[in-house]
């Protein structure tokens, strides 16, 4: 069990720097290892509950990555002065 742990943190640490907000793999697999050192049985109930809060994460991220980039195509664009 603790060979898979380790592997699974290894794997985190070898995303890359640039990722976006975590998903259900990120926060369960924290979820499962937190789970796991509360006490037997928990790993499974953390890593459901990591996974729901990485899924519920990754839509407000994606929500506000798509409110950022239509917001200058919404804003109108300010007049010119006229050249002098």
């Amino acid at each position: 069990m603790r060979v898979l742990i380790a592997s699974l943190a290894l794997s985190l640490l070898a995303a890359p720097a640039m990722a976006k907000e975590g998903g259900c793999l990120k926060y369960g697999a924290a979820g499962a290892v937190a789970g796991h050192m509360v006490g037997s049985g928990h790993g499974v109930a953390g890593a459901a509950a990591g996974c729901a809060l990485g899924v519920h994460e990754r839509h407000k991220a994606e929500k506000r990555d798509a409110a950022q980039q239509q917001a200058p195509a919404n804003q109108p664009q300010q007049a010119q002065p006229a050249g002098r």
